[in-house]
């Protein structure tokens, strides 16, 4: 029931860490372009002060985009700049896009009000990063750029856009090595998630033995191998995961669903998983610890 039946165990987990990595390495990026992108107004505020005529308009225009005390505490910490620079982000930004990204967000009615706003709080500032942040995702040559660096955009968007707003609310003030608080940490990625893969591996037939009879009308073939994936690692996780409430497992499986499969998955997998879990209840098969995790 394996969707490659050349990836082994092993491969497999190496894989999940790889692609762990490369979700820490997508949100660096991402914070990468954005930097770079604010930078292009100090390009304008050049240009037209190099006008041959320069307007009253040329004149009033100022880089604050690029000269926030936000930025400048991107632009300023060595520790993230070196990073950035580990990674090789600077030898693979497409600069003529984000240049024409800039001067279509420039002409955006929110970015002229920010420019004449002559008491522009760090509020104001992050207001309009994000707003920069956000019409860049929804920009499809956006994200084609981001995804032939990195192809995981489809599956980490959420997360890295989650991630990407708590950076901005901390900044200016957070510490020098901030960004390192969004690297994967060992305990879940090892002692839950390589876990959870070996253990699915090493009781797939028992889990497929439980599974099968809840899906009553459904051939076991013919289901989605991805709602079959999730099913098998939520039945293990309610079974031999005693930390992990039982409610969370049926709500975080149904919202991985969403994300990795079919429009019709996530009532699919709410409905199996609703049943199995009545069903290990009454057998006695769900133990779990600390009071109240099985309801």
């Amino acid at each position: 029931m394996n969707r490659d039946s050349q990836v082994t165990l092993e491969s497999g987990v190496k894989r999940y860490h790889r692609y762990v990595d490369k979700s820490y390495e997508l949100y660096l990026y991402t914070m990468y372009l954005m930097y770079k992108t604010c930078g292009i107004s100090v390009k304008e505020h050049s240009q037209r002060q190099s006008k041959h005529i320069v307007t009253a308009e040329d004149h009033q225009f100022t880089p604050k985009l690029w000269e926030n005390e936000i930025i400048q505490s991107l632009h300023n910490n060595l520790k993230l700049q070196k990073v950035w620079k580990q990674f090789g982000f600077t030898g693979i930004v497409d600069i003529d896009y984000l240049t024409n990204k800039y001067k279509s967000f420039s002409k955006y009615e929110e970015y002229q009000a920010y420019l004449k706003n002559d008491e522009t709080t760090v509020q104001d500032h992050r207001a309009i990063i994000l707003l920069l942040f956000k019409s860049c995702i929804k920009d499809e040559n956006f994200v084609d750029m981001v995804e032939s660096h990195n192809p995981h955009w489809s599956m980490d968007e959420s997360l890295i856009v989650g991630s990407f707003k708590r950076t901005l609310k901390s900044l200016p003030e957070a510490d020098e090595d901030f960004f390192e608080s969004y690297l994967p940490e060992d305990e879940p990625v090892n002692e839950f998630g390589e876990e959870l893969i070996k253990m699915v591996a090493q009781k797939e037939e028992e889990l497929l033995e439980i599974i099968q009879p809840a899906l009553q009308n459904w051939d076991i073939t013919r289901v989605a191998i991805i709602d079959l994936i999730l099913l098998k690692m939520a039945v293990c996780e309610l079974m031999f995961f005693p930390t992990i409430p039982t409610k969370v497992t049926l709500n975080e499986f149904v919202e991985i669903s969403k994300s990795y499969s079919t429009e019709k998955s996530k009532d699919f997998i709410n409905g199996i998983l609703d049943r199995l879990m009545k069903q290990l209840k009454k057998e006695g098969k769900i133990k779990k610890e600390g009071r109240g995790l099985v309801e």
